[in-house]
């Protein structure tokens, strides 16, 4: 990942980057960009979430800014929020955020990442990893790996074999 570049606030949400990038305590940051296997999951997830989503009244959306804190912003791979309308930049916490591991990302990103999610009030945070084909999610405090990730309390969930299965059909 190359070095962060200092700006403020205001300047973020005013700027266009491609890829885009998240802001964090005043450093601009670089995102991994997915190679296939994340890039597909990604597709898959919001493929299914977006067939759920009258059932489960939310909306799906991928690489949508998410405002953590006053000086924070993430960009999360997938995130489900409640039906109607949403603003340009989302503040309220997302019912769910699911980051997807690319092979650049590195252990302490599993961790900070998730905790600003959680700390903003999200109550579900699952991180999918396609290289080992496992899945985690966040319940309470704690990590636990599960086949089947859902969201307490809700009707969302979904199949980590049958997404890996549809991932490895060609």
């Amino acid at each position: 990942m190359a070095a962060a570049t200092h700006i403020s606030l205001l300047e973020y949400m005013h700027a266009h980057y491609r890829p885009d990038h998240e802001f964090v305590d005043g450093e601009l940051l670089e995102r991994n960009v997915g190679k296939w296997d994340q890039a597909r999951i990604q597709a898959l997830l919001a493929s299914w979430f977006h067939s759920q989503e009258k059932i489960w009244s939310v909306k799906v959306a991928t690489e949508q800014r998410v405002q953590v804190s006053s000086t924070r912003v993430r960009i999360p791979d997938v995130m489900l929020v409640p039906r109607g309308p949403q603003p340009e930049i989302i503040v309220d916490p997302p019912i769910l955020i699911v980051e997807i591991l690319s092979t650049d990302d590195t252990y302490t990103d599993t961790q900070i990442r998730p905790a600003d999610y959680l700390n903003m009030g999200t109550p579900a945070v699952w991180i999918i990893d396609p290289g080992s084909r496992t899945g985690r999610q966040c319940v309470g405090s704690s990590w636990i790996a599960s086949e089947r990730l859902e969201v307490p309390n809700t009707a969302i969930w979904v199949s980590l074999s049958k997404l890996f299965f549809e991932l490895d059909e060609d």
